[in-house]
């Protein structure tokens, strides 16, 4: 797979693509990464890659040349992704999604909004990683880009691992985990991990990813609740 990354700061992305598991499946030749400079797709002496808003207000608007002009270097194969704070919430069965294309390309937006041709005209889709805003579309290109690398077929190693995550398939929050030692600062692990009945253990962890999710996103499964989908 290659994953293509469009940004003003490609130096963001040198560290955090080479260390874990973006790292590894970069080294086994799972992934290959392409970051590459807005400002190399300008035309002007400053490199300028934003402008002041039409009709008024505050803030910058990043052009739509250099993104254009960056893509059509890319010639890319699959889904062009701007991050964007309008965009669709990202969830697992995007990042399955993506994983299975031969190509991704994320679009890093900045300053106080992207060109809309940019979202109308040049992206696939637009994707939000949450309810907030960022500074910039750097950090949510980093949490697509590890989201769709780990399921790799080859990327964890351990398929299990994966399978087990929350919002894997159709699941919603997974159980929580515990470690040696069985005790620590006067907390015990719960005693049905140490039995070694292995059916009381899945039950176990069962109904406590059932409760949790009940809790805390219960929306992960009112679908189910109603009796619709």
């Amino acid at each position: 797979m290659r994953i293509n990354i469009v940004t003003i700061f490609p130096g963001f992305f040198a560290a955090p693509l080479s260390l874990g598991i973006p790292g590894r499946a970069r080294e086994a030749g799972l992934v290959d990464y392409r970051v590459l400079d807005l400002r190399d797709f300008t035309h002007d002496r400053h490199r300028t890659v934003d402008d002041v808003p039409y009709g008024g207000g505050a803030g910058m608007v990043m052009k739509p040349e250099p993104f254009f002009e960056a893509v059509d270097e890319l010639s890319p194969t699959g889904p062009v992704v701007l991050l964007s704070p309008r965009g669709a919430l990202f969830t697992h069965d995007h990042a399955v999604r993506y994983s299975l294309a031969p190509e991704l390309t994320l679009l890093c937006g900045h300053y106080k909004d992207v060109d809309e041709r940019v979202a109308q005209h040049l992206a696939t889709e637009e994707i939000s990683i949450g309810d907030f805003v960022l500074s910039g579309g750097e950090i949510a290109a980093l949490a697509v880009t590890d989201a769709v690398v780990r399921l790799l077929p080859g990327a964890l190693g351990d398929h299990e691992s994966a399978s087990s995550d929350s919002f894997y398939g159709d699941e919603g929050l997974s159980a929580p985990s515990w470690t040696r030692p069985a005790e620590y600062r006067g907390q015990r692990v719960p005693d049905v991990l140490t039995s070694g009945d292995h059916a009381k253990i899945a039950q176990f962890r069962r109904s406590l990813a059932e409760r949790l999710t009940k809790e805390r996103r219960p929306d992960l499964r009112e679908g189910e609740d109603s009796g619709e989908g």
